[in-house]
């Protein structure tokens, strides 16, 4: 199983080379230089799941939120915050 993060583009520096594309993307407001080279459709704005440093998949903005909400529930869980 692999865990992806959901972030937004900010900025993207586009290159020569389609793996050499990158972006910054916030995740909640902290801001990564992330590897756009698997998503070349991916705009400034866009939302992409993240893995290991790579954008791997576009998605939209409302599946961000729930992946996100998601998260911070099992975190929530994990922690003894919440009720399972």
């Amino acid at each position: 199983m692999c865990l992806a993060i959901p972030g937004k583009i900010l900025t993207i520096d586009e290159s020569d080379s389609l793996m050499d594309r990158k972006g910054r993307v916030s995740f909640g407001g902290i801001v990564k230089e992330v590897q756009l080279g698997y998503v070349p459709e991916a705009k400034i704005g866009d939302y992409v799941n993240v893995h290991v440093g790579f954008a791997i998949s576009v998605i939209n903005e409302k599946e961000a939120h729930e992946t996100m909400r998601a998260y911070e529930k099992a975190n929530d869980i994990l922690h003894g915050r919440s009720e399972a």
